[in-house]
């Protein structure tokens, strides 16, 4: 069992560095630092959005409008962080 639940927090600590990539991501796209035109930064941000847009959705529908600051990933960090600590604070000591 705790082989599961090490796995498990390995993935989610896989995705919180693709939520901190795709940020890091987004920026240097909206300010033009990288190339839209080049192939594989087309790969790599179309990676990025379809793995972190599904669960960055739903939570900027119940944000507010912030004008142009977008703190769904903090949002989805916080929630990512809590999930883990949750496993290994409650979950896991009862199967362990």
């Amino acid at each position: 069992m705790l082989a599961l639940f090490q796995t498990i927090d390995l993935a989610l600590n896989l995705y919180t560095w693709i939520i901190i990539g795709s940020a890091i991501f987004s920026w240097l796209y909206a300010f033009n630092v990288v190339n839209p035109g080049n192939r594989f930064v087309g790969m790599i941000g179309e990676f990025l959005y379809k793995a972190t847009e599904p669960a960055l959705r739903p939570i900027r529908r119940f944000l507010p409008d912030l004008g142009g600051l977008d703190i769904s990933p903090i949002i989805l960090l916080l929630l990512v962080f809590f999930v883990r600590r949750l496993m290994w604070t409650s979950v896991a000591p009862a199967f362990l």
